[in-house]
C-alpha cells in the first residue's frame, strides 16, 4: 500500500498579494532605473524623447502581467473531508 498523497501547500492569497506588491515595486524601480540611465544616449530630438517615454512608460506593464495574474488567483476551497 502506498501512503496517501497530501495536497501541495499553496501560498495563501494574502501572502501572494504582499509578495507580489513588493515584486511589482521592485520591477518598476528596476525599469525606471534602466531606462532613465539609457536616456542620456538618446539623440537630442523631442520626437525621439516622446516616443521613448510613451513606449517605455506603457511597456513596464508587460513583464508585470504574469505577476499580477498570479497575485489575483483565488484560494482553493478546502474539501469538507479535509481538516
Amino acid at each position: 500500500m502506498s501512503a496517501p498523497r497530501t495536497p501541495p501547500r499553496l501560498i495563501p492569497a494574502r501572502w501572494r498579494k504582499l509578495i507580489g506588491s513588493f515584486a511589482v515595486l521592485a520591477v518598476l524601480f528596476a525599469w525606471i532605473w534602466a531606462f532613465t540611465s539609457l536616456y542620456d544616449r538618446l539623440p537630442q530630438n523631442r520626437l525621439v524623447h516622446l516616443i521613448y517615454f510613451v513606449a517605455l512608460g506603457m511597456g513596464w506593464i508587460l513583464p508585470v502581467i504574469p505577476l499580477i495574474s498570479w497575485m489575483g488567483k483565488a484560494d482553493k476551497p478546502l474539501d469538507v473531508g479535509q481538516r
